[in-house]
């Protein structure tokens, strides 16, 4: 039984010991501990980076070191491939600095974060087409930088946030297609209608809008409804005069132009 009780006692001491290890940190400033974790990102160390950021925001959480650090704290969580922290840094940052002049900043990181999800870095590999994938993140993605462009037109970030805004519209607009074609591949030829009557009334001029017109052309025939069939028989070819798909159908090139890997 003694040596029951030495042995938990020996475990219990390198518990201890464990507990008590020394941080390397304790004691230093913040304005040191600020230099540290920029010396950090500059060498891409994110986990060590992200200690002294985290470090640094628990011990001097007022002023200008706790509002950086937050600000480089989503940024490293966003390179180290982190983006629910990187999104629950920047919501943090965006509720106690509602005001604050990196806010455009924040934003642009923000559309960043949930433009590209990670399966589109192999697209380009796998030829899947992006509008092909759940559209929640692009949509998050325009939502940040349709804000950043708005509230910010002079802004540094302002340029590229508008270039990217330009894809996500288009790619929107090419996912609800994708939808209508299932819809209507399927027989569902109201909800095909539905969905493609969406690309014209909410993404006006993408070059999607011939396809979605094309689809409810056919779906409108099938539901046996001439009037508004010819009524968007006439859109569709004041539009898009000899329009490729009376030729080839729903028929499309391998690849698509708006992978924004090819992109930025």
């Amino acid at each position: 039984m003694a040596g029951v009780f030495l042995v938990a006692a020996v475990v219990a001491g390198c518990g201890a010991l464990s507990k008590g290890d020394v941080d390397p940190t304790a004691g230093w400033s913040a304005d040191r501990l600020y230099r540290e974790a920029r010396t950090e990102i500059s060498d891409a160390n994110w986990p060590e980076a992200r200690q002294r950021l985290e470090a640094l925001e628990a011990r001097y959480p007022f002023g200008g070191y706790a509002q950086q650090a937050l600000i480089d704290l989503a940024y490293v969580n966003w390179k180290d491939d982190e983006p629910e922290q990187a999104l629950a840094a920047i919501d943090r940052f965006q509720q106690q600095y509602p005001n604050h002049p990196g806010t455009d900043y924040m934003l642009y990181l923000k559309g960043l974060v949930t433009f590209t999800p990670p399966s589109a870095l192999f697209s380009n590999i796998t030829r899947q087409d992006p509008a092909e994938r759940d559209p929640k993140g692009l949509r998050e993605s325009y939502e940040a930088f349709s804000e950043l462009v708005s509230r910010y037109p002079d802004s540094r970030y302002t340029p590229d946030a508008k270039k990217r805004l330009t894809w996500l519209v288009n790619t929107l607009a090419e996912n609800e297609v994708i939808v209508a074609q299932y819809y209507y591949e399927r027989y569902a030829y109201l909800a095909a209608i539905n969905r493609a009557q969406t690309v014209i009334t909410e993404f006006q001029g993408v070059p999607a809008a011939e396809k979605a017109l094309y689809i409810m052309v056919m779906a409108y025939d099938k539901l046996n409804m001439p009037e508004l069939r010819d009524d968007t028989k006439r859109v569709l070819d004041s539009n898009f005069p000899n329009s490729k798909y009376y030729e080839q159908g729903f028929a499309e090139a391998s690849g698509s132009m708006w992978n924004p890997v090819n992109w930025f």
